[in-house]
């Protein structure tokens, strides 16, 4: 039987007060969970992180009640870092929700104000966009690439830099001009690796990556979903490797490269087919 002096937290219809209290008490400095209570923001924002990319993976495989969980973990990050800023007198779980609630309703004038909801969605992401210009002035962020999020992760900081410096003007006004510098990047690369200097490398390296992920802006493509889609790709792909190498009784590591190199190439032809 649960305790009698802990009703909220074994109710199965607690909801978010329930949720609460579970983090108070795990932090609570003389009764709460030792490992629970040495965290910070630093030590928890890595797993914020993860737990973001988590729910995308889940929709991504469209698991629905690995989504339902994956929400859930996202959802305790929001209500730990809540919980430690109470604790350090900043701000509580109540102002995050009038935060963001307050946000969503200036930002949408067109269903909770007066302005027309006959708009376009590329008008309403314009008014968006104007909407959140004048937050960032409010804030005192005032150069163009104020307020880009340093722990973005590098592909999406990239394509997010680069259109806040468009919407100034700062842009190759055509897709072959792109293309022009990724051949200058990639030649520069090639002189770094050819002199053996190590930092030279890592920075032209950087600098294609950036181009590259330019390019895919200009191509309409956000480069982090582009990789997304490779990395799963390949995954299948070799998967299947796996597969073929295991019917043969084998692992990739009693193999070679030719043999899986053949065997990639079927997988691919397989692919046309099937879309692997």
């Amino acid at each position: 039987m649960p305790p009698k002096n802990d009703p909220l937290i074994f109710d199965p219809q607690g909801g978010m007060p329930r949720l609460l209290e579970i983090m108070r008490r795990l932090r609570d400095p003389k009764t709460g969970c030792p490992w629970d209570i040495e965290q910070d923001f630093d030590t928890i924002a890595p797993y914020t992180i993860e737990e973001a990319y988590e729910v995308a993976d889940a929709i991504e495989q469209k698991d629905w009640p690995a989504l339902q969980g994956e929400l859930g973990d996202l959802l305790l990050q929001t209500v730990y870092h809540a919980q430690m800023a109470q604790e350090a007198a900043l701000f509580d779980f109540d102002a995050v929700v009038k935060s963001i609630a307050d946000k969503m309703v200036d930002r949408h004038p067109h269903v909770f104000g007066d302005d027309s909801r006959d708009k376009s969605a590329e008008q309403q992401t314009i008014d968006w966009e104007i909407q959140k210009a004048k937050e960032r002035a409010a804030k005192s962020e005032k150069g163009a690439l104020d307020g880009v999020a340093i722990g973005l992760p590098a592909l999406l900081r990239a394509y997010k830099l680069q259109k806040r410096a468009a919407r100034v003007g700062f842009d190759w006004p055509s897709t072959e001009e792109v293309l022009d510098k990724i051949q200058e990047e990639a030649g520069e690369l090639v002189e770094a690796r050819e002199e053996k200097t190590t930092e030279d490398m890592i920075e032209e390296y950087g600098d294609l990556l950036f181009v590259m992920t330019n390019l895919g802006r200009h191509l309409g493509i956000n480069a982090e979903d582009a990789l997304r889609a490779a990395n799963a790709k390949f995954t299948r792909r070799f998967e299947a490797v796996e597969a073929k190498l295991a019917a043969k009784g084998k692992t990739p590591a009693d193999s070679d490269l030719a043999e899986m190199d053949q065997l990639w190439e079927e997988v691919k032809a397989e692919s046309r087919k099937k879309c692997i």
